[in-house]
């Protein structure tokens, strides 16, 4: 896959996943599921759960859990890769 029709992928794919007030956690199961089944998935890590983190923070905590890296983070969206 070339870096452009990667890119093109990552940025038509729509958030799956939603990190609220529950925290990481909360989101651990589905978002290995998710990889399974799919290469990437994207997480929008909401108002509640960032507090006083960034969402490269988050994210990074996120990929401790799961066996999967950060392809990228912009804004408060995160995309992951198995």
């Amino acid at each position: 896959m070339t870096d452009t029709s990667r890119k093109q992928r990552i940025h038509d794919l729509d958030a799956t996943l939603r990190v609220g007030k529950n925290g990481i956690e909360s989101v651990v199961d589905e978002l290995d599921s998710q990889l399974e089944e799919s290469e990437f998935v994207k997480v929008r890590f909401l108002r509640s759960a960032r507090g006083g983190t960034t969402s490269e923070e988050l994210a990074e905590e996120l990929t401790e859990h799961v066996n999967a890296e950060v392809v990228q983070v912009r804004g408060h969206t995160a995309v992951f890769e198995k």
